[in-house]
């Protein structure tokens, strides 16, 4: 594929952000990698010789690390590139970033657990469908902890404050199902090693965790079926059942629906729906959710938006192994909701609650990616 040079500073300030924002503090080695690459002309043409949806850092990270391990430093990633070029490319051709990682369920079990029992869930963009299964996992909140079913089943750290709902149970889950452009068959080997190839490298707990989830899975499988969300997602709220309240969700999906129309045919289709919807999902994706949140307390959280009828806003979650609540969406009786603010890492969670009042109270009574 033919590139211009002009694509190349774009390409650096991708990786550095990367490197500051999201690798800092959580994976050195791929603070140092992502560094590497955007200070090199030969990474950085590599990169830029695949299609512009192909060229996410998790992706080429991912793609080493699975081909050929971890690189220590960027003589070892470049010479790496060098000989297994072809390769890398191919697998960046053929995979996409379907990071499952099942500790969102500590997200969002307090908002599962406020919702009217039971429940019927539908993921979109579930990968593996290991967030379909909240109720079999444990979770450990400091001042409660809710063991799980299975004593082989993973615990979820989530440190909160005292303003924080708990739950006190897991909700009832009575059906559930998956939504993916690509599923991921945890029969295969091969696909659950490219799940753990996208863990980062120094979360050996992150990987242990995932490794016991997707034994859960095995044990009990979600269904997860291949479609689109823009034309799939009704025929599959159809089939859900009328006597448990339905849910739609998703975390960290709709910055792959690349066009801002295609992300607001998906909300409408949500707004008419009916079901209680969770947004997950950074704040630019919906600008107009985003200006009727309060300000962020910091840099890269999430959006999580509980909405029925399209109501509701609140702050949650950015991935891969810490979580920071600052406020917690809580449903009200009313069908609003209060606000939520976060930064998810693998789990954990700190946070307190804030109520909404006023004409933006008012605003959000009614009535979820």
């Amino acid at each position: 594929m033919t590139y211009s040079s002009s694509e190349l500073p774009q390409i650096s300030g991708r990786y550095t952000a990367f490197a500051v924002d999201e690798a800092r503090g959580a994976s050195e080695i791929y603070e140092r990698l992502s560094l590497a690459v955007a200070a090199s002309p030969e990474l950085l043409a590599f990169i830029a010789s695949l299609p512009a949806e192909r060229r996410q850092p998790n992706l080429f990270l991912a793609a080493v690390k699975h081909l050929c391990g971890v690189p220590e430093d960027a003589d070892q990633l470049i010479a790496v590139v060098r000989r297994e070029h072809s390769s890398i490319r191919g697998v960046m051709l053929s995979r996409t970033t379907q990071t499952n990682e099942p500790a969102r369920c500590s997200v969002l079990l307090p908002l599962f657990a406020q919702l009217p029992q039971p429940l019927a869930l539908i993921e979109v963009g579930a990968s593996a469908g290991l967030c379909l299964l909240p109720d079999l996992y444990g979770y450990d909140y400091g001042e409660r902890r809710i063991e799980p079913p299975d004593q082989s089943a993973p615990v979820f750290d989530c440190k909160v404050n005292d303003l924080v709902p708990l739950p006190v149970k897991v909700p009832r889950i009575v059906w559930r199902f998956g939504l993916d452009l690509n599923p991921v068959d945890l029969s295969s080997e091969d696909q659950v090693q490219w799940l753990e190839a996208l863990i980062w490298p120094g979360q050996e707990q992150r990987a242990q965790r995932l490794r016991a989830a997707i034994e859960v899975a095995r044990s009990d499988p979600p269904r997860v079926v291949k479609g689109d969300l823009l034309t799939d997602l009704e025929p599959l709220l159809a089939t859900a059942p009328t006597n448990a309240t339905l849910v739609v969700f998703h975390t960290a999906v709709l910055a792959y629906v690349t066009s801002q129309e295609r992300r607001d045919r998906f909300a409408e289709i949500m707004r008419r729906t009916g079901a209680v919807w969770i947004s997950n999902e950074a704040p630019g994706l919906f600008p107009d959710y985003a200006k009727s949140a309060p300000p962020a307390p910091r840099h890269g959280l999430f959006l999580m938006t509980p909405k029925r009828n399209g109501a509701g806003v609140d702050r949650s979650a950015r991935s891969v192994d810490r979580l920071v609540w600052s406020t917690i969406a809580r449903p009200r009786r009313s069908g609003g909701f209060t606000t939520l603010r976060g930064r998810e890492r693998g789990g954990r969670c700190r946070g307190r609650r804030r109520p909404v009042r006023g004409r933006r109270a008012a605003r959000l009574r009614g009535g979820r990616t």
